[in-house]
């Protein structure tokens, strides 16, 4: 079994993205190999898996199994940057450029040359941007902002997303030229649930690595609450369980975990009803009695309910993450955000600049 882990970063800090992956169970033995055979090469990647799935972790494999192991690789997230920041963070800019340009400063495209460049949430990109991309990677080459010089550069892309690019080309929000350049090579990072074999090994590292930075002595599970993670569907993938560990041994005082001791949410749907053959087909009857009663009441907006109740049901069950909203509806985040928006989960309150929820709370737009 193969574990990859990111570079160690100081304290218990969080984010939406995994810090390990394995390659046990059958599935993720065959991605492996796949990476394998394609890593060596200059090809660029795109990789394609939800929200905390180890995109970025496959990423830096594929960097290390490459010529250029020993150069730069840089990771962008291409969701956090405001779309007037992102040309510039990415191409890089001369002083005067734009106010706030007090000196030249180089993009991560130069920042990465001579090895690669990890795009993530490559979805999020703004169109114009998308059409300044398309060109680096033709011709192999930046113009700073601000600048008319061109600069050669030499760097591999690997991209990812978790939304579903071919949806976003229809939809017009993703160009299909960029999409094709990107996607030489695809890798499908499929979600925990559907790769059981790796769940154990990973509650065992993040029980070894969460007892050794917590100062605890060796910890492990009892059967039933083995048996509960098992069964549990994980819907933030490898990101949720590190985090559901991580509560558990801060406040667990017994070397044995038990079940009372796992904190997982109530709305959460468990492995085990999923994998029921009804399951589907169930859900879709149940889905068509009630569009049949919102249509019998015509009234003309039922798309405009059925809508706003899965927009509504998403934000909850992911927590109120926007991010992890629109991995599960497999849109932007840009998209879900303003989406939530109209429907009144988020509020813009224009004097502070800032989001809101409708009860007050202030929202983290990386979030």
């Amino acid at each position: 079994m193969q574990l990859l882990t990111l570079p160690p970063s100081p304290g218990l800090a969080t984010s939406i993205r995994a810090t390990a992956q394995v390659f046990a169970d059958p599935s993720s033995q065959a991605l492996l190999a796949h990476l394998q055979q394609v890593a060596p090469s200059d090809a660029s990647v795109l990789i394609i898996g939800q929200t905390g799935t180890g995109k970025e972790l496959v990423a830096r494999h594929v960097h290390s199994l490459s010529a250029r192991r020993d150069k730069p690789f840089v990771a962008v997230n291409c969701g956090a940057f405001s779309e007037t920041l992102v040309e510039a963070e990415l191409f890089g800019h001369e002083k005067g450029a734009f106010t706030g340009a007090l000196t030249a400063k180089a993009g991560w495209f130069e920042e990465a040359d001579g090895g690669t460049l990890f795009l993530d949430e490559i979805g999020d990109l703004p169109l114009p941007i998308q059409v300044k991309l398309l060109r680096v990677l033709q011709e192999r080459e930046v113009v700073r902002l601000g600048s008319r010089k061109s600069i050669k550069i030499n760097v591999r892309v690997l991209a990812a997303t978790n939304v579903q690019l071919e949806r976003a080309i229809n939809a017009g929000h993703f160009r299909e030229d960029l999409y094709y350049r990107l996607n030489v090579v695809s890798l499908v990072l499929k979600p925990l649930r559907e790769r059981p074999g790796d769940i154990l090994p990973l509650i065992r590292h993040f029980i070894a690595e969460y007892s050794r930075r917590l100062g605890h002595g060796e910890v492990t599970l009892d059967a039933q609450a083995q048996r509960k993670l098992l069964d549990y569907s994980w819907p933030g993938n490898i990101r949720e369980l590190e985090n559901v560990i991580h509560h558990t041994l801060l406040i667990c005082r017994n070397p044995v975990i038990d079940v009372q001791d796992l904190h997982l949410s109530n709305f959460r749907i468990e492995r085990q009803d999923l994998s029921q053959d009804s399951a589907p087909q169930t859900a879709e009857a149940l889905l068509e009695k009630a569009f049949v009663q919102l249509l019998e009441q015509a009234q003309g907006d039922v798309h405009e309910k059925v809508e706003a109740a899965l927009l509504r049901t998403a934000y909850r069950y992911a927590s109120c993450n926007q991010v992890h909203t629109a991995s599960l509806l497999g849109l932007s985040r840009n998209v879900t955000r303003s989406l939530l928006i109209r429907i009144g989960e988020l509020v813009v309150n224009k004097r502070r600049g800032a989001l809101s929820t409708r009860d007050g709370r202030v929202v983290n737009l990386s979030t």
